[in-house]
Parts: C-alpha cells; structure tokens; sequence
C-alpha cells in the first residue's frame, strides 16, 4: 500500500554563511505517479514511482528551465538504466539491481515542504525484489532538498526479518547520475575533485569527499557534484566516466582498485541495517562559481 502525506514546514536558520545558499521554498505536487519539486514556484524535478519503471528516479533535472539530464528512451541502446538520478546497486544476494535485472519498487512515500533555510524532505521505502516478487532489501530513505539543489539522501538498507543481505563487490553502484550528453567530458566537460585531481582518469576508483564534473548545455555552464559523507562505515570510490556517467558507491573495494584491493562484501543478517549518506549537488558555472565546496561544507555540518 502506498501512502501520501503533504504537510507546510518553516524552520529556524542555519549559519549565516549557509544563508546565501539556502533560502527558499521547496514544495511537492503529485501528478499521476510522479511527485514534482519545485523550487520557489519552478519545477525542478519529479521523483518517479510508476510500475512501468523498473526503479524510482528523479527525472529531468531543471536548471532555469534546461533540462541537464539525458533523455530517458524506450529505444536507447547505450545503458538504458542510466535514468536521471537514481539509487540501486548490482550484486545484491547476486541481483543485479543497476542493471535493471531486479525490480525496486516504491512502496511508501511521504513529503514535507521546505521554507527559508529549511529544506524539504522526501521520505520513501522501496523494496528490491527478486524474479519471484520477493522483497530481497528494503531501502529507507530521506531526501533533504535545499533551495540552492543540493540533495542529501540519507539511506538505510535493511535485511527482512527471517532472511540476510549480501552486497557484494561491484563498480555498479550506488547514487548514480547519467547527464546531458553535451556535458560529457567527451565534448569538452571538466571533471574535478576536492583533492585538486582533474579528469576522470585520476578520480575514477578513487574516494574523495566530493567530485565536481561540469559541462555545456546550450551554451550556458552547468555541473554536479557528487559528495561522500565522512562518517559513512568506508569512503565510497567514485565511478565518473568521460561519457557522462557519474555515480558513488562502498561496494567495489577490488573492482574500483583493478584487484589491487581485496573484496570486503557487506553482510547483513536478518533484521540487520546499513547507514549511508551522500548527497548530489547542482550550480551554474564552473566548480569555483558554483560554490562546490561550500556546499559540501553545507551537506556535513546541516542536520
């Protein structure tokens, strides 16, 4: 059964330096099976549930009306489950859930609207299903969306209660965002991380607190950072690719490191739960005008 739960909410601020990058309204809207945000009255995205999906995701990504993320096709032969934003992960007692060979369904979905310094929140259960329609994980997650688009998910696997949970060892994984194609660093995108590392050759299998990937969409700059919250149980590795493929994830020890690194598969026994926090971050202009780092900064110190 799915819920729906609508309520206004105004909070107190955050620190002035956090000012200049928060204030604003973020509101939800259902429309069929979509949730459409919007930030101070403009769309920016729609969280999509409907059955006819083999996962929840986010799709398009507006930026003053520029749509910065790929088309989603029927007829795309080239990763067709690279869809907008989106969590799921292969290897999941041997699911291959990235690739879109397991279902994730959402099953419960609740919203709060954001104003002046206090984000809205998007809160969903999602159940990983087998071939036999078996719950195989349920997923736990919180989106806090900010007025400035950054996006903090709080996740929360969780093991049925009469039956474990192995993630094993994968690149395919985990908060994943596929980009307009003009922004690839193929056609002229840059890649950067906090550690000064540029191209997505050097922070490729790489941790890093955050990587910055930004590019041209109709002749004006956009980019996304994706960010790696410190006390998450590893440091995630970063799967950015020069045509447009962006993702984080804890899973991959040996495949982001070519062997060098053992497997370390994570083991949940029944009941058991996994914490991770990340966060997604969209601006205009290059790392240094979109205040990249201030807004991890933001993503850490916010609660």
């Amino acid at each position: 059964m799915i819920r729906f739960a609508l309520f206004a909410l105004c909070g107190m601020s955050l620190a002035p330096a956090f000012a200049p990058l928060c204030a604003g309204d973020v509101s939800f809207a259902k429309q069929g099976d979509d949730v459409v945000v919007s930030i101070d009255g403009k769309e920016f995205s729609r969280y999509r549930t409907g059955e006819n999906w083999p996962k929840p995701f986010f799709h398009p990504v507006l930026m003053d009306g520029t749509d910065i993320t790929r088309p989603v096709d029927p007829n795309e032969k080239e990763h067709p489950h690279h869809k907008g934003i989106w969590v799921s992960v292969d290897e999941v007692n041997g699911i291959k859930f990235w690739a879109e060979k397991g279902k994730i369904v959402n099953v419960e979905i609740e919203w709060m609207s954001g104003s002046g310094d206090k984000p809205g929140t998007l809160s969903v259960v999602n159940h990983w299903r087998d071939a036999a329609d078996q719950t195989v994980v349920l997923e736990h997650t919180t989106i806090r969306i900010h007025a400035n688009k950054l996006l903090a998910y709080d996740i929360t696997f969780e093991a049925p209660a009469d039956s474990p949970v192995v993630f094993e060892d994968t690149k395919e994984g985990l908060l994943g965002f596929r980009m307009a194609q003009s922004m690839r660093e193929s056609e002229g995108g840059k890649v950067l991380g906090a550690n000064g590392a540029a191209g997505s050759p050097e922070n490729w299998g790489k941790p890093n607190p955050w990587i910055d990937y930004h590019g041209l969409v109709d002749g004006k700059r956009f980019g996304v950072a994706l960010m790696d919250h410190p006390e998450n149980f590893r440091p995630s590795r970063y799967h950015v690719r020069n045509y447009g493929l962006f993702s984080l994830s804890p899973f991959g020890e040996k495949s982001y490191t070519n062997g060098k690194e053992e497997e370390k598969p994570v083991h949940l026994q029944p009941g058991g739960k996994l914490r991770l926090r990340y966060a997604i971050y969209f601006h205009a202009g290059d790392t240094a005008e979109g205040n990249v780092a201030e807004a991890f900064r933001q993503f850490v110190e916010s609660k």
